[in-house]
């Protein structure tokens, strides 16, 4: 099977490859078709009720397997092999577990107001690539539902836009670009569309 990753994904081990549930699946297409239903169930599951445990290294993971749990045999397991992005594979759970409780800090001490600490959250997400696909998705998912907990509106992101070349996407990595150089104004003015 061949895999066509738009700019900013990581790319798909021949071995992780292999861990592919359903079978009927041969190409990118069905691929982001099936992922986008099973994504749908896990928004549907993870935005139907408060949750105390949203801020949890167990919660991060939760919440990937019931996004992939249909498609990847590996959906909720931290990745164990670096990547084009990400932190070294050996200290995904630590510095998930940093940037969980880091978040929970903002929030706490009012660091940050609770759109802010999303934005961050997601973008040390992003950052830290935890899984071996799907952390961009997750990581804006694990945003809105913190969002959610806040009653606070979700965040426009963008949808499938944000899987294909678009100006969306485009404007969503430059925001994530000027990030790495410490300004989050890009990211903080992506949530208004």
């Amino acid at each position: 099977m061949k895999f066509v990753y738009p700019d900013g994904a990581s790319l798909i081990d021949a071995d992780e490859v292999e861990a592919l549930l359903p079978e009927h699946i041969t190409t990118q297409r069905e691929l982001n078709a099936w992922e986008s239903l099973n994504i749908l169930q896990a928004s549907r599951w993870g935005l139907s009720r408060k949750r105390v445990d949203h801020l949890s290294s167990e919660f991060v993971r939760v919440l990937h397997r019931q996004m992939f749990n249909k498609t990847w045999a590996w959906a909720g397991t931290y990745r164990k092999s670096d990547k084009n992005l990400g932190v070294p594979w050996r200290t995904v759970a630590t510095e998930v577990f940093k940037a969980i409780g880091d978040a929970r800090y903002w929030l706490d001490e009012a660091v940050y107001d609770g759109t802010e600490s999303a934005l961050r959250l997601h973008y040390r997400m992003v950052v830290i690539h935890p899984f071996v696909n799907g952390n961009g998705r997750h990581a804006r998912l694990l945003a809105d539902i913190l969002l959610f907990n806040l009653d606070h509106s979700p965040i426009r992101w963008g949808g499938t836009e944000l899987d294909s070349v678009s100006e969306k996407r485009s404007r969503y990595l430059t925001a994530l670009r000027a990030a790495d150089r410490g300004d989050f104004a890009p990211l903080l003015s992506y949530r208004s569309g």
